[in-house]
């Protein structure tokens, strides 16, 4: 039995571009949502060992800090070349000032001295959505969406790896495309509209 969301709730992440992207997602529906960040909540130490787990670990650390609902991601980039690398750690990959040009530049460099022939890598984004209540209760819904990698990175629009990723059928990056159209199709909007169809009210 699905629990249900009904007026506010954090959203567990420090991530201004994902923030963001989250808040777009919300806006709809009524829900109020104040960010970890703006609570003063700390991070947790991710130390899953897949996305569910660590998506997990943020939502009940920000339930649990703030005793109030709590919606994190996580999420990242799986290079089939790199044997899912960067993955969890596709966060990490940027370094401690969170530098996705760092992380971008390692992605194509390490693809270069695997396979350099290989002119399009496949790829995909994987989303993992955890909502936790104070209780401990926890629902987690994921969404994935594939593609291929193009360098050098294209477009300013979006975040993290979006520049170099093309999705299935599209000719341009997510780093280009509108945010409203990539609300759409996204890894967090697959995630988010399994989310929204289990708990929340009259949606």
């Amino acid at each position: 039995m699905h629990r249900r969301i009904t007026d506010k709730l954090v959203i567990a992440t420090h991530n201004p571009g994902k923030l963001a992207e989250m808040r777009e997602l919300l806006a709809p529906y009524g829900i109020e949502a104040v960010s970890a960040g703006e609570l003063g909540l700390p991070e947790p130490e991710e130390t899953g060992n897949d996305f569910r787990s660590n998506a997990a670990i943020k939502a009940i650390a920000a339930a649990q800090a703030a005793k109030l609902p709590a919606f994190a991601d996580d999420s990242g980039i799986v290079v089939d070349a790199l044997d899912g690398a960067p993955g969890i750690y596709s966060a990490r990959w940027a370094g401690p000032t969170k530098d996705f040009s760092l992380a971008i530049a390692r992605v194509e460099r390490e693809l270069r001295s695997r396979s350099p022939s290989d002119k399009a890598p496949s790829a995909h984004f994987l989303c993992a959505l955890s909502l936790a209540w104070p209780d401990d209760h926890i629902e987690t819904f994921e969404g994935r969406i594939d593609g291929h990698l193009t360098f050098p990175p294209r477009g300013s629009k979006g975040f993290g790896y979006d520049p170099i990723f093309i999705a299935e059928g599209m000719s341009e990056t997510f780093g280009e495309l509108e945010p409203v159209r990539k609300h759409q199709i996204s890894h967090r909007a697959r995630a988010f509209a399994k989310l929204l169809a289990a708990c929340f009210d009259g949606h």
